[in-house]
């Protein structure tokens, strides 16, 4: 990962935007969509981040320099090298945003990839995402232990989960599932036997698997590329601490803890 993908908040805020053009019109139209207030005054104080798509490569260059010695951070129009952030292909589901990126090495890959993202997202995950925000404090009293309450709201949100976040029907499913919150508590102890050494060659239930783990169990010859898809918190042992050992081959064990 060459770049941390972030979410800024631009509402009110000002933009300096250079350049004419289709180009610059659709920075523009980004923005200002953002909630960004886009102004062309180069000495502008109070903006905060600079676009510059200008036609010119002496022009743009001289332009990124300017606005980098003030401090602001530059996005320049296909320079990807004179970058200093880099606008993402956007799947826009209100509050839920969907950022792909390439680090600039390619905008064509990112719209291709947001086309056929846009496909599989269902058009109500917003009302989910507000769903579970208006249900906050009513999760809460349900599972006050913060480490249970996340494990039930990644059970329920899981494929074929009564929150299943590729589902239609997951925002109706919501107070069926406040009103049953136990009814598909799970307690998981799996084996991933691993085709090979190769993070991309994990199958979707394994990364599913993986991202759900509470606990993973691994010996040293699983490379650190595929546990690395694991979250963060989840804690990790050595496959030699457990009692019954798995078949061989490249094995990780997997617990999902009640």
């Amino acid at each position: 990962m060459n770049q941390l993908p972030i979410f800024v908040n631009l509402s009110g805020r000002k933009v300096i935007l250079l350049g004419t053009g289709e180009m610059a019109d659709a920075k523009r139209r980004l923005y200002e969509r953002s909630g960004a207030v886009v102004v062309d005054d180069e000495a502008d104080a109070d903006a905060v981040l600079a676009v510059v798509a200008l036609e010119d490569d002496e022009e743009a260059l001289a332009a990124v320099k300017r606005f980098k010695a003030r401090g602001l951070l530059v996005n320049a129009v296909d320079r990807s090298a004179l970058c200093d952030y880099t606008t993402p292909a956007i799947i826009d589901r209100d509050p839920v945003l969907v950022a792909i990126g390439t680090g600039g090495a390619s905008a064509g890959l990112a719209k291709s990839l947001r086309q056929r993202l846009e496909q599989l997202i269902p058009g109500n995950l917003g009302d989910l995402a507000n769903g579970l925000a208006a249900a906050r404090e009513r999760i809460k009293r349900i599972w006050p232990d913060s480490a249970e309450r996340r494990k039930a709201i990644d059970a329920a949100l899981d494929p074929g989960g009564m929150l299943d976040v590729m589902s239609e029907s997951a925002e109706a499913n919501l107070e069926t599932w406040l009103s049953m919150p136990f009814a598909n508590d799970l307690s998981e102890v799996e084996d991933m036997v691993l085709s090979s050494a190769d993070p991309d060659d994990l199958t979707l239930r394994q990364a599913r698997l993986l991202g759900r783990a509470d606990q993973i169990y691994a010996d040293d010859s699983v490379p650190g590329d595929i546990l690395d898809r694991a979250r963060a918190d989840a804690e990790r042992f050595d496959l030699a601490l457990w009692d019954e050992k798995p078949a061989k081959g490249l094995t990780v064990r997997i617990r999902m803890k009640t």
